[in-house]
Formats: C-alpha cells, structure tokens, sequence
C-alpha cells in the first residue's frame, strides 16, 4: 500500500504546499488578496466590528452582540434563519449552546426559549459572528456569511426544552412560524442509559443525508464528529486546480440541520476543517460557525479541544493536527499544551465519582490500515495516555471506512486481547479498541490488495495485513512511512456507516458499540465493561 498524502493548503501552488505551515498558508493569501481588498474599500463592519476575514487582523474577531446592521436595509420578513445547530457546554445538565445562520444581514436576532411551545417567554439576544471570504478562485465569488449563537445556562437537568430563533420581522412564538420551533432535552442529574452516535467525514452527499437520518431514528442524546465536517475545502493537495468554497458550509449546515436541530452536534478539528484564510491557525472559520465548550486548554487557539460529561460518561475531543505527522501544516500549534492537558484531564476522569467509562474522539488515526493508515504522531504523543489511564474507546474518522482493532494493550500496538464481533472486552486487562468511523458520506477508500471492500455478515478470518504508518521524519523524506504487518485490525467494512453506542448505568455498567450502515443494518458490535 503506497502513502496518501492530503494536505490542507487552499490555493497554494503546488511546490509550496508541501513545505507552508498552516500560518505561513495564511500570511500567502492575505498578502496574495491584499491589493484586491485594498481596492474593494474599508472592510463591511458588524455591530461596529470588522467582518472576520475582511481586514487584515491575524486573529477571529467577534462581533459584539448587539445590533446587526447591514450597509443595505433588508426586510426582516423574508430573511428564514437556517443550518441549526446544538452543542453542549462544559457541563450538559445545565448548559446548551444554540448556532444559526442567515443569508443576509439582519437587525436584533435573537432566540426565544421555554418549557412549552406556546410559552416562550424567555428571549435572549445573539451574539453576531460575521466571515468575509474574497473569491479564492476565478470560478468563485466573494462570499459573506453570518452566524449567531446564544449561550444558555442555569438550564434544568434532564428537561426538554422549546426554543425557536429570529429577528427583527421574524418572529418565531408568531402562529405563522411555528413550525420552525426546535427543541432540545439536557442531561439528566443522575445516570442513566442512553445513545450516542459519531462518525467522521461528512461533505454534503446524499450519503451523508441518509446517514444522519438513520442517526435521528437512534434517539442518541448527543452527536460525536470527528472532523473533516463539510470539505468546503474539497481535495486539499494545494494544486493551482483547487478551489475553496464557502458556500458549502451554507449547503452542509441546511442538511445537518434535520438532525442538529434538537441533537448536540459535538465536533472536533480535521485536517479539511484546517482554512488558512481566516486566521493563522486556521480555525477562525471554525471559531465563527461553532460554539463549542470552552474548557481546553486554549479555546481559541484550539476549539476542537475540550471535554464534557454526559451522565456516567467522560468524553474528551482532540485536536489531531497539533500532532500529525502526516500533515504538519498545523504541528505543534498548542506547544505541547495540549498533551499536557490530555493528560491531566484523563486523570481528573477516572477519579471522578460516577464516571464508568471514557472515550476520546479526533480525526486523524492512531491504528487503521486504509488509505492514510495510522498516524505516527498520534501514536507518540498520545496513545501512552490512552494506555496509562485506560481508556474505553477512542474513536478516528480521516480513513472514509469502518474499521476497529482487537483489543490493543500498551503503546506498541500489541493485541492484547481479540475481540471478535459480539465480543466483550475490559480495558482494564486488555487493552483499548480503537474503531475508525470515516464513512459518514464523503467518497469511500478500499483497503490493500486482496483485502475484501465488503461486509460478508461474519468476521473475516485471521490474517495479518500489509500497511504503514507515518513517522517524525516524514516532513524531511516523503519516503519515511515505516511500512507495518500488524494481526489488530479485526472488522472492516467500506460501506457508508456511523457508530451508535448505548451506555448503560447502574450495578454492572456497560458500553455496547454497533455499527450501523446507512440503511441500518448492523454490520459490526462489541461490548466494553471494566473490572469484571
């Protein structure tokens, strides 16, 4: 199997893509843009803030949330908000973070909230957060995007909620709009058993659609992606032939939103969702579209790190580009905070009272053997952490297939224990398996030579499997991928998929892990209970 490489860069050409960091990407395009912004005028201004993108200021800028003026009077009453989306805060019993977007500027938006539908009496003013992209490609235009959020706290525990988002000639306790009220329900006060579902590699497909609508018919209380969320950067090989658009986050958030709308769409940072234009790291877009918990070490260096709580779960997101070693555009962008943090936030878990099981979720591989294979750095820098605090289950997109491992013990890749579909495993004696959930609607990948590309309703037999994995010196020699024979990788499966796993409480808790296709067939399962 040959090595894949898929850089992020936008519009780099091509002998410069190999060798920018993500800041030096995006001091290319500002200088590259700059004549064109200086002839286009001042930057628009939002609530007297400069548009995101739209002058040349390293960092995200917020607007402040206030009134959203817009240089060209709009009717208020033809504006629809669209692209819902929920996330939790630090703390899911008592915090909701709710993120929409209009196509066009408008005046006071707000969300209302209650306990019934006909009571929505609390209403709470946005916060405006605005990106001005210029036309990063002769096919495409200019583009202006608003986003609005509201944080809600002090909320009940395990309470459905109504909530409905408008503004100025949109108002959605109004008869006439009613049927654009939402709702969500917080985590209950104690323990009990519920769903989650998670995936990577999404895009915009008809795939991607089908996925999410089997994923709402699983009632899961909360949603895991693991980056690569829309592709709004579509190839990333930084060839003069790519284009950045947009207007797909426009076309993503409309189709997630049948979901997103009432189920917290919890994300992390892929090496797609990397997006030079609009700060040095490239997570400004990031930072203006999601709402995310603010507990990690740097939020707005890394808001794709943080962790929550959910019941008698700890679940911890990373951000995988600060230690990739196959794609260091954005390496080392914590300094190492990061890791530290993981660490001490894996040990405050497990000594927590009432938390049975943790799982950590991020984009890029530490075990798969499909098209990017495993990434070396991942490996260093954290699978000793996962292995020292034992972690329950870590989950990967990146690879657009299904595929998880035995059991693996250490940090070596040792099969510690197998575990063959509708297995049980205990992390504490055998180790952890990591399952690779990369087929949520993008284009699907394969598997090595005389490797099957589909599910034959068994598990398939014993064999050791020809693949790779990046090393440090990959940034020097683009041979340096150490090629591997490993016997861990148990279940594969290149259908389109997502993963739905119950945890359950109480006397003898348990995690059950499917995987699901996109029609809802269970092609793969296991169960994950500690100490027995």
């Amino acid at each position: 199997m040959s090595p894949a490489h898929d850089t992020p860069d936008v519009g780099i050409p091509e002998p410069l893509a190999r060798r920018l960091s993500m800041p030096e990407q995006h001091e290319y395009l500002r200088t590259k843009f700059s004549r064109r912004r200086a002839l286009s005028g001042a930057a628009a201004t939002v609530g007297g803030a400069a548009l995101l993108g739209g002058g040349a200021a390293a960092s995200p800028v917020r607007a402040a949330p206030s009134v959203h003026r817009s240089a060209v009077r709009v009717d208020g009453s033809m504006v629809a908000p669209f692209g819902r989306h929920l996330a939790f805060g630090a703390d899911p019993r008592s915090q909701m973070r709710v993120s929409w977007q209009v196509p066009l500027a408008v005046r006071r938006p707000y969300l209302r909230v209650g306990l019934k539908p006909w009571e929505l009496s609390r209403k709470i003013e946005a916060e405006v957060r605005s990106l001005h992209t210029p036309s990063l490609s002769k096919k495409l235009p200019a583009v202006e995007q608003h986003y609005l959020h509201v944080a809600l706290d002090g909320l009940r525990p395990g309470t459905t909620y109504y909530y409905g988002v408008g503004h100025d000639g949109f108002d959605p306790a109004s008869p006439e709009r009613f049927g654009t009220l939402g709702t969500f329900r917080t985590a209950p006060a104690t323990p009990e058993t519920f769903v989650f579902t998670a995936f990577g590699d999404q895009g915009v497909s008809y795939d991607a659609l089908a996925n999410d609508q089997v994923i709402l018919g699983q009632n899961p209380s909360f949603h895991l992606h693991a980056g690569d969320i829309c592709y709004a950067d579509s190839s990333g090989h930084g060839k003069e032939a790519d284009t950045y658009d947009a207007r797909v986050w426009d076309q993503f958030l409309a189709q997630t939103e049948t979901v997103a709308k009432s189920v917290p769409w919890m994300v992390t940072t892929g090496n797609h969702d990397m997006e030079a234009w609009y700060s040095p790291n490239g997570y400004g877009g990031q930072s203006a579209r999601w709402t995310l918990p603010d507990n990690g070490p740097d939020p707005h260096g890394a808001p794709g790190v943080y962790s929550f709580v959910y019941g008698n779960l700890g679940v911890v997101a990373l951000d995988a580009n600060d230690v990739s070693y196959e794609i260091p555009a954005n390496k080392g962008c914590t300094d190492g905070k990061q890791t530290a943090w993981l660490d001490r936030r894996l040990g405050e878990l497990r000594a927590r009272d009432g938390i049975d099981f943790v799982v950590v979720f991020f984009h890029h591989c530490a075990y798969s053997t499909s098209r990017h294979a495993s990434d070396g750095g991942v490996r260093d820098a954290w699978v000793p952490l996962f292995a020292r605090h034992q972690v329950d289950l870590v989950i990967n997109g990146h690879n657009h297939v299904y595929e998880r491992t035995d059991a693996i013990r250490g940090a070596g890749g040792e099969v510690g224990r197998p575990v063959p579909v509708g297995a049980s495993t205990d992390p504490t004696r055998d180790g952890i398996v990591y399952v690779t959930a990369g087929g949520a609607g993008k284009d699907l990948y394969g598997f090595g030579p005389g490797v099957p590309d589909s599910y034959e309703g068994h598990e398939r037999e014993r064999d050791a499997i020809d693949t790779f994995r990046w090393t440090a010196s990959h940034q020097r020699d683009a041979s340096a991928p150490v090629e591997e024979v490993v016997e861990w990788s148990r279940v594969r499966y290149t259908g389109f998929s997502f993963l739905a796993v119950e945890v359950e409480a109480g006397a003898a808790p348990r995690m059950t892990v499917s995987a699901l296709a996109e029609n809802g067939t269970r092609i793969d399962h296991f169960e994950v209970r500690r100490g027995v």
